[in-house]
């Protein structure tokens, strides 16, 4: 790093830390809701606070002006899928513009629409097919490590190196090195929270500064030496489909998204089995079932608890007028627990036939483009990991990650 970045990330990490100290007042003072998300020891169980939001009515008032919050799942579905609201994080009350490019995450159509097209051939049926027995193949290399182990955690051994090997391939990035990927997933994920520290601000220009030299690097190879993989495919859209300056905030976002979501759905996917052993037992007796602990995991435990909507127009929403430029704050971990949308919200049921209309992959033009590859990933290392392992057991205490919109474990301990 640089002199300036240097200074640049300074700067960066006074004004987020002053955001983070606020939030902290807000939490442990003020006792907003959303503000002690994140702080201890709510991070353990976030989800009766959402409930207060949602008590609070259809809509409430946020911390910022202009902010607001919903955890009401029929207010945040029509939001997410609503053309009068939409995304423009840089924008958003709280954030810098020294933060991490979402790319994707932070357009509306038509950009949105035209960079959505050069991602999504990667992500068809059939090359979710193709897939399945290379992952499959993975899965079982993973668990024979996690059988010599004898006690292992499972997200450095399985959740975390399957998504990044699966996503690095896809991509087209040689020799990766999940532990690296898994700090660099880690750094950035956390810095939607804002940035905490001086640490945390190196840590995180570190992460974006070494992708973007390895995407560079990649990228300039894929012109000169085209392969089947999706750099190629990218590179080839370069100047028609993709402006330049799009082409690493794009690369960059996949291959985050496409591991940090992933190893948190295992992650919570297992954890919550081994919470609920008779779902466990039901699992391990009927391997099949992984689509459904999939399914539910998303809705009970899922790996993005929140998203946000800008009012692109005045409009209503849940009986509360909105202006332009208002922003409303999507509780999704709480909105997939609304008991007037989910039958026994609060339990964690992998039989359950109505929990299919959750928001864990937002909705709207917004759906994650990656949804089908995540399920693949987590029901192929569910269904094996139950075949392989069906006593397996938890082998001592679990610590959750402290952030408040990705929520995951921060290690797994199981004994098989």
């Amino acid at each position: 790093m640089d002199l300036a970045e240097l200074r640049l990330a300074r700067t960066f990490a006074t004004e987020l830390y002053r955001a983070k100290l606020q939030t902290q007042y807000a939490g442990r003072i003020q006792r907003d809701p959303l503000a002690r998300v994140g702080l201890r020891p709510w991070h353990r169980d976030p989800y009766p606070l959402y409930e207060t939001v949602r008590a609070r009515g259809p809509v409430s008032p946020g911390r910022f002006p202009g902010t607001f919050a919903s955890a009401t799942h029929a207010v945040c579905k029509d939001v997410l899928r609503s053309r009068e609201w939409g995304t423009s994080a840089r924008e958003q009350p709280g954030r810098s513009s020294g933060e991490f490019d979402l790319s994707l995450l932070e357009l509306n159509p038509p950009d949105h629409t035209r960079l959505r097209r050069v991602a999504a051939p990667a992500f068809t049926p059939r090359r979710m097919a193709s897939y399945e027995p290379s992952i499959e193949k993975q899965v079982h290399t993973y668990l024979d490590s996690a059988a010599r182990q004898g006690r292992f955690d499972l997200q450095r051994t399985l959740a975390a190196p399957l998504p990044i090997m699966v996503i690095s391939e896809l991509l087209g990035i040689p020799d990766a090195d999940s532990d690296t990927f898994m700090t660099y997933g880690t750094a950035l994920g956390k810095a939607l929270d804002g940035i905490g520290s001086m640490r945390h601000a190196h840590q995180a220009f570190g992460a974006k500064q070494a992708l973007e030299q390895m995407f560079t690097r990649l990228l300039a190879e894929r012109e000169a030496d085209p392969r089947d993989d999706l750099l190629t495919m990218l590179a080839g859209e370069k100047g028609s489909g993709i402006r330049p300056e799009e082409m690493l905030p794009l690369c960059q976002l996949l291959l985050v998204a496409g591991f940090e979501t992933t190893v948190n759905l295992i992650g919570n996917a297992v954890h919550q089995l081994m919470r609920h052993p008779e779902q466990w037992r039901m699992l391990a007796d009927d391997p099949s079932l992984a689509p459904r602990v999939v399914e539910e995991t998303l809705r009970y435990d899922p790996p993005v608890q929140f998203t946000s909507r800008v009012a692109l127009q005045d409009n209503e929403i849940g009986g509360h007028p909105f202006r332009s430029g208002e922003w409303l704050i999507t509780v999704i971990g709480g909105a997939n627990r609304d008991p007037e949308a989910f039958a026994r919200p609060d339990e964690f049921d992998i039989t359950r036939t109505d929990g299919s209309d959750h928001l864990a992959f937002s909705a709207g033009v917004h759906y994650c483009v990656g949804a089908p590859l995540a399920r693949l990933e987590a029901e192929v290392a569910l269904r094996v990991l139950a075949e392989r392992m069906p006593g397996l057991r938890l082998a001592g205490r679990v610590p959750m990650r402290t952030s408040r919109v990705i929520r995951g474990v921060r290690r797994l301990p199981l004994t098989a």
